[in-house]
């Protein structure tokens, strides 16, 4: 592997501009570039939250970039104003590296980076880069970008990813939510696709029966799970909805002695902090966003493989989204199955 190393460099760029999940899975690959380049500056172009993320955080990333809004890039937008590619070829990097997808619309931005080199991912229709491997949709995410850092001389032993706690994250943490109760357990019904939510009532029947004070965490958009899930428990517990900020939630579940989740980010956040965590998984999502590591982390994996709705096959990922998207399709996980992983952590 040190045949593909790159003399010289001294700045890389790479591209990882999407959700929190998708940043903590991309990190041990990133943690691998740095360790392979230990002199080089590592410039992440990611998105505004990235950067309040990141900022004064120990980790690979040196700086942040926030891109605006490209089409196939960061959101729905607009072709990228030519000011943006001006202002990134000015900073003459020497690597440009695709970790975000199949690079069917990331590819051409890479190369217009003007960087020496460019490495990364490739759907068989797109743009090839330098050095590329083929982007195949059942693949785990850490290991599919560990695949990529290692066209590039960088290997790795660290395959879950990790975060550090700062002190800004536990000021916030203690000045919101005050002295927290000991064996604290955090629950999160939510998740951005209603398919991945398991039913919030099986939620609340696992935070009664484990006895623990509880917190159960969401977005505002996900308040009314939130509060069906508060209002199933026959036991107390405290709701925290965007209360903090991703540094003070990155607190809040490091303080916990374990999460019970749906398969989202924050999920990935609270195993990044070396919390405990029990996850309900479809599983096709489990091939490639499920924990790589078993002795704190454990998935409970749903097979249910046709909506539930109209019974279209949902495994083929070229198959047309049939669009019912309200029905769960994690709900043949039992409550018993949930419960015995999280109360064997807790021991």
């Amino acid at each position: 592997m040190t045949a593909l190393l790159v003399e010289g460099v001294e700045r890389i760029a790479v591209l990882r501009a999407n959700a929190l999940g998708d940043l903590l899975l991309a990190l041990p690959a990133m943690e691998a570039l740095r360790r392979a380049y230990p002199s080089a500056k590592i410039t992440l172009l990611g998105r505004e939250w990235h950067a309040r993320f990141l900022r004064n955080r120990p980790g690979p990333v040196d700086e942040v970039v926030a891109l605006p809004a490209i089409s196939g890039v960061t959101a729905d937008g607009s072709e990228a104003p030519g000011e943006i590619y001006d202002d990134l070829r000015a900073r003459r990097f020497d690597v440009a590296v695709q970790m975000h997808g199949g690079g069917r619309n990331s590819n051409p931005f890479i190369r217009r980076l003007g960087a020496a080199l460019t490495a990364g991912l490739c759907t068989p229709d797109a743009e090839r880069l330098d050095r590329w491997v083929p982007y195949i949709h059942y693949q785990h995410e850490t290991l599919r970008y560990l695949e990529v850092a290692g066209l590039l001389g960088a290997g790795t032993c660290d395959v879950e990813p990790r975060v550090a706690v700062i002190r800004e994250d536990w000021a916030e943490l203690n000045q919101t939510l005050g002295r927290l109760p000991r064996g604290l357990v955090a629950i999160h019904p939510g998740a951005g696709d209603p398919r991945r939510r398991w039913p919030p009532e099986r939620f609340a029947e696992v935070a009664d029966r484990l006895g623990r004070p509880v917190v159960v965490t969401g977005t505002e958009a996900e308040r009314d799970v939130v509060e069906q899930t508060l209002a199933a428990m026959k036991r107390p517990a405290r709701a925290v909805i965007d209360e903090l900020s991703l540094g003070g939630l990155t607190a809040l579940y490091a303080a916990c002695d374990l999460l019970v989740s749906n398969d989202t980010g924050p999920r990935h956040l609270a195993a990044a902090t070396g919390t405990p965590t029990v996850g309900v998984y479809w599983c096709g999502n489990l091939i490639n966003w499920g924990p790589l590591s078993r002795r704190l982390h454990r998935p409970l994996i749903s097979w249910t493989t046709r909506c539930p709705t109209c019974g279209r096959d949902g495994t083929s990922p070229g198959i047309e989204d049939c669009g019912h998207r309200s029905a769960s399709w994690v709900g043949d996980v039992i409550v018993d199955d949930v419960l015995d992983q999280a109360q064997d952590l807790l021991r």
